[in-house]
């Protein structure tokens, strides 16, 4: 069979296939009972075809076209039901849902923060003096072995608290922004952005400071750690629409992934808020080891623990045929 044929004897389904898309809009429930199994029907027709198609002819343009068709019916066949979602409803539930939705973007993030920082940490130990050139003109006096960590004064404490404070958010959002360049980018923005933790700690525990570094950041530190692996795991996601976008054309498959990386910037704000508080309120006071890494466990684990739980589908409002569910 060659192509002219094969479009001759297909032609008016798929034209018919292309009119009830364009009725349906947003909207296929709008279609009416009858011209939805009828799009259903259409629908499972040309997705037939295009998989013939791109047996017999995978480099002709009228395959491509019957891509676009097929890809477009698809939004509308497999739609989801349009459902406001208030403030309170978003970050109890619909952010959860976007943070766990994706988890093997989320678990190369976390391996790629954290292999990192061990690595890191064990080079400070064995190189300390190179080390030294990577901390950060505030976090000099704890990789000093003759400051003592905990003699900061109340406002040396808080002067570094707003640095890192500000430092994690303006990594939050160009770690998803970078994403962009194929999800390099988020990678790269979260191992700069995180870069002077492991020689912090590889020097701490090589001048015997490691415990007062400890009292300062745990308390805080293993929340931001998570909000800014979320962010990467986000910006991997933006990365890899573009990477392999499907049936879509890149910048469709982008737009489409844009949305939930935004909903994961909103919904991880507060959660760099309650790690500010902390880190401004509590991390200053250099708590005992328990106290502040009982408060930094509490605080991440609820994280996580929201994550697990909320995270969950709401099987009610999941993608669903609607075509095909009024056979």
């Amino acid at each position: 069979m060659d192509v002219d044929r094969f479009t001759r004897e297909r032609a008016a389904g798929w034209e018919e296939l292309a009119g009830l898309v364009r009725q349906a809009g947003s909207r296929p429930q709008g279609l009416g009972a009858e011209r939805l199994l009828a799009l259903g029907r259409r629908y499972r027709s040309a997705a037939a075809d295009l998989a013939l198609a791109r047996r017999l002819f995978p480099h002709d343009p009228q395959t491509r076209q019957l891509e676009r068709l097929v890809a477009d019916a698809r939004q509308s066949v497999y739609a989801t039901e349009a459902r406001r979602r208030s403030a309170v409803d978003f970050l109890t539930t619909g952010y959860w849902q976007r943070v766990r939705e994706r988890p093997l973007p989320l678990i190369i993030a976390l391996v790629l923060m954290f292999v990192p920082i061990a690595l890191a940490a064990v080079w400070a130990i064995d190189d300390p003096a190179a080390a030294l050139g990577l901390i950060p003109a505030q976090f000099e006096d704890a990789a000093d072995p003759s400051t003592r960590f905990g003699d900061l004064t109340p406002e040396e404490a808080a002067a570094m608290s707003s640095a890192v404070f500000t430092n994690n958010i303006q990594v939050t959002f160009f770690v998803i922004a970078a994403g962009i360049l194929f999800g390099v980018g988020s990678v790269l923005a979260m191992l700069i952005g995180c870069a002077y933790i492991g020689p912090l700690i590889g020097l701490t525990i090589e001048n015997g400071q490691i415990g007062e570094l400890l009292r300062f950041i745990m308390s805080h530190g293993l929340l931001e750690l998570s909000c800014i692996a979320v962010a990467c795991s986000a910006g991997l996601r933006l990365g890899w629409s573009i990477v392999d976008p499907g049936n879509q054309t890149r910048g469709a498959a982008l737009r489409e992934t844009a949305r939930p990386a935004m909903e994961i910037v909103i919904g991880t704000m507060p959660w760099l808020v309650l790690a500010g508080v902390i880190e401004g309120f509590v991390s200053p006071t250099h708590p005992p080891l328990w106290l502040a890494s009982t408060i930094g466990v509490l605080a991440a684990g609820t994280f996580w623990t929201l994550v697990i739980v909320r995270g969950r589908p709401d099987r009610e409002h999941q993608a669903r045929p609607l075509a095909l569910s009024l056979r």
